[in-house]
């Protein structure tokens, strides 16, 4: 899959929502990103460790779970927080 259709895929899974709690965090991972979507912004970079669209969407599972189970707004901030978990999952992947 090219880098641009991840892109796509994340962008999409980022901006669908299921009103559930742990979506509501899906707003701060899209403003993490800048709202910039496109092959120039780095901090995309970690979708080249993932192959597939199912892997992606697990990806944000994955992220907002965390969120919902070990944010701590008291000692980080939401920018820190998945910056974090992104710096640890490329380091595990």
């Amino acid at each position: 899959m090219v880098f641009k259709s991840k892109i796509e895929i994340l962008e999409g899974a980022l901006n669908e929502s299921s009103k559930t709690f742990a979506d509501s965090f899906k707003s701060d991972i899209i403003i993490y990103f800048d709202e910039d979507f496109t092959i120039k912004n780095s901090n995309l970079f970690f979708l080249n460790k993932l192959k597939t669209r199912e892997e992606i969407e697990n990806f944000i599972n994955n992220i907002t779970s965390h969120f919902v189970m070990k944010f701590d707004k008291e000692s980080e901030t939401e920018n820190d927080f998945i910056h974090n978990y992104i710096d640890h999952f490329m380091k595990n992947h």
